[in-house]
């Protein structure tokens, strides 16, 4: 059964970023673009049956599951498909200030610091090394290849998450919102 690759809407960061210039969004919310972005994303997925969706929680994933899926689909807040931590926008918050903004998902279970911790820059922003993303990678391609437990099993699955971490899946950087099977 198949398994759906969803990258999140256009975040803040996303409309400003230029150049390589941090414009310091610290996790970064959707834009009314992005908004707009998973409303025609929940139009693709109608016929695809999802059965569970597992979501980020950075604010910009869980905005855009809860656009595209509603209340039809259970979803499950899940940190080890977060992005990799390269700039302000992929600096999460504490799971009591998510569950705040988000009642009716369930944080609990994270960390109160569940992104990348390290060295931070100027910005308060923990650079994360590229052989720790890559094995972050690998240890989710593993579990849901293998593992028999709910939800990684529930399928028709989507997985809403994020443009590198996506590229690390798929081989390269999906657009905001693009919906791709996974293998």
């Amino acid at each position: 059964m198949p398994v759906y690759l969803i990258r999140h809407g256009q975040s803040e960061f996303n409309a400003v970023a230029r150049d390589g210039i941090d414009p310091l969004i610290y996790d970064a919310p959707l834009t009314a673009l992005g908004q707009s972005q998973a409303d025609r994303a929940r139009e693709m997925i109608s016929d695809l049956n999802i059965q569970h969706v597992i979501c980020s929680p950075l604010t910009r994933a869980v905005q855009t599951a809860l656009r595209i899926f509603k209340d039809e689909v259970p979803i499950t807040i899940e940190a080890t498909h977060r992005e990799m931590v390269c700039n302000s926008c992929d600096v999460g918050r504490h799971p009591d200030t998510l569950s705040r903004d988000f009642p009716d998902l369930s944080f609990e279970h994270l960390d109160d610091h569940w992104w990348h911790k390290g060295p931070e820059n100027e910005h308060g922003v923990p650079h994360e090394p590229e052989d720790v993303f890559n094995k972050r990678i690998e240890d989710f391609v593993l579990r849901l290849e293998t593992t028999a437990t709910a939800p990684f099993t529930t399928r028709p699955l989507a997985i809403v998450g994020h443009g590198l971490f996506f590229q690390g899946l798929v081989g390269r950087l999906m657009d905001n919102c693009e919906i791709v099977r996974y293998k």
